[in-house]
C-alpha cells in the first residue's frame, strides 16, 4: 500500500549467522496529495450505505486488508488455507480479514472450495493510480454510518470520542447480528483502527 520498510541488519559476530542483529528500521510512504479537505468532501456527498448482512469488521489494521486487496489484485483468487498460512494467521483472522473486504463490497468469497477474489468494484478500485485508489477506499469506508460518524467527531474535536461514544453510535446504526456488550466493544477497535488510518494518509500543510 505504498509503504516501503527498510531495514538494516549487522551481525555481532562476522562469522556467526546466528548473531544477527537489527540495527535500523525506517518505513517510506508514497506521497498521496490528500488534505483534510478531500476527506470533508467524501463526508459531505458520498452517500450512507444500508449495512450489509456481513458481520462487523474484526479487523483493525486497514493496511493489511489493502495489503490482501493487493494480493488477489496479482494472484487473481485465494482459497482460506493460502491465506492463513501468507500471513501466519489462525483461521478465525483469516475470516475477520476477508469478512472486511467482503463488508467494503471489494472481495467476492464462492464456497466449495471456499476461495476469495477482487469484486468488480475491488478490481476497478486496485486498478486506480495510489492517490485514486486510497480515496476509492475512504469512500467506501465513510459510506458505514458507524465510520463516518466517529470520523466526523475526531474532525470537529481533534481527538478521537470515546469507546462509549463509539458503542453508542454502533447501537444506532443497525449493524448485522452484533447482540453483546463485549462484541461492540471489540468491533469498536476496528472503528478507531480505520479512522486513524485514514487520518494517517492525510498529507499536512
Amino acid at each position: 500500500n505504498g509503504t516501503f520498510s527498510l531495514f538494516e541488519y549487522t551481525f555481532a559476530e562476522q562469522e556467526s549467522y546466528n548473531s544477527l542483529k537489527l540495527k535500523k528500521h525506517t518505513n517510506y510512504h508514497i506521497s498521496t496529495s490528500i488534505t483534510i479537505f478531500d476527506i470533508q468532501e467524501i463526508i459531505k456527498t458520498e452517500p450512507l450505505e444500508r449495512e450489509p448482512e456481513i458481520p462487523f469488521p474484526q479487523a483493525d489494521s486497514m493496511e493489511r486488508i489493502i495489503n490482501l486487496l493487493e494480493t488477489l489484485w496479482n494472484e487473481d483468487k485465494k482459497t482460506k488455507e493460502s491465506i492463513t498460512d501468507m500471513y501466519t494467521f489462525d483461521k478465525r483472522q483469516t475470516n475477520y480479514y476477508t469478512d472486511a473486504g467482503r463488508y467494503l463490497g471489494l472481495i467476492e468469497k464462492t464456497l466449495h472450495p471456499v476461495e476469495f477474489s477482487l469484486s468488480r468494484l475491488g478490481k476497478k478500485i486496485m486498478s486506480k493510480s495510489y492517490r485514486d485508489r486510497q480515496l476509492a477506499i475512504i469512500k467506501q469506508i465513510i459510506r458505514h454510518r458507524p465510520f463516518r460518524e466517529v470520523l466526523s467527531i475526531h474532525l470537529r474535536k481533534g481527538e478521537m470520542p470515546t469507546r462509549i461514544k463509539i458503542i453508542e453510535i454502533m447501537k444506532e446504526s443497525h449493524l448485522y447480528n452484533i447482540n453483546s456488550q463485549k462484541t461492540f466493544y471489540r468491533r469498536a477497535s476496528t472503528i478507531i483502527g480505520w479512522v486513524n488510518w485514514i487520518l494517517s494518509i492525510v498529507e499536512s500543510d
